[in-house]
């Protein structure tokens, strides 16, 4: 079989334009969003003593129907108010005697605790000083913490992820006019959605606390955050 060869002169081949070794570009941009919170989330309930546990649990179980009735006539429905823990437990006495064979003794139960605690949706902000502060006079020992939201933060997110796309397409397009190119087409699209807010704050009440006033209450602002990572190709041929 005869074999066909074809040469091209050099000439010709200098004449042609021969397509740019493509290439791709990859970068990270972050968008930021604050807004003022409109919910607030607290774990408020009572820890009762008592020489048994029946004696115990029932000085809790009255002092916690006390509790959610004033709850709910502050104007928290229902489904707000959710029970988040419930405990018995001993009261360990512990004793520096020691037994005939220099044992330490065991420890003696010297009465129980019990504690109840109820995680509360306070959607109305405004209310949540005076919410604490009935709580409290009402027969609330414990208060966890406070935690702020937004309730619907999907339109806040959608802010942050235009403001991350634009900020990784400054920065690629940047490095691609340092490289002598510029952005092609995307390539791929990944995210990661973080939120930043103010910590929980530690909130300590004794029973015989009296308040007079509502609890002074500052919310701050929450910041919600997107990380975006953009791949493009990267168009060399005007190099």
């Amino acid at each position: 079989m005869r074999r066909l060869a074809f040469v091209v002169p050099f000439a010709l081949l200098a004449g042609l334009s021969l397509p740019a070794l493509a290439g791709s570009i990859t970068i990270e941009g972050r968008g930021e969003v604050t807004a003022s919170p409109d919910m607030a989330q607290i774990n408020s309930g009572v820890s009762t003593q008592g020489a048994t546990a029946r004696e115990a649990l029932d000085g809790n179980t009255a002092a916690m129907a006390e509790l959610i009735a004033d709850l709910k006539a502050a104007g928290i429905e229902a489904r707000d108010i959710q029970t988040s823990n419930f405990s018995v437990n001993p009261n360990y006495v512990y004793s520096d005697e020691r037994d005939e064979n220099g044992y330490s003794l065991p420890p003696r139960i010297q009465g129980y605790q019990v504690s109840n605690t109820v995680t509360v949706i306070v959607r109305d902000i405004k209310n949540l000083g005076t919410i604490l502060d009935k709580s409290v006079t009402v027969g609330a020992n414990t208060i966890n913490g406070v935690t702020f939201s937004v309730a619907d933060p999907s339109q806040l997110y959608n802010d942050a992820r235009k403001a991350a796309f634009a900020d990784a397409r400054s920065k690629a397009e940047l490095y691609a006019t340092a490289a002598g190119g510029k952005l092609d087409e995307i390539e791929s699209i990944s995210e990661g959605q973080t939120f930043n807010g103010p910590a929980p704050t530690a909130m300590y009440a004794r029973a015989d606390t009296a308040m007079s006033a509502a609890v002074p209450v500052e919310a701050g602002e929450l910041t919600f955050a997107i990380n975006v990572t953009v791949s493009w190709e990267l168009d060399t041929a005007s190099k």
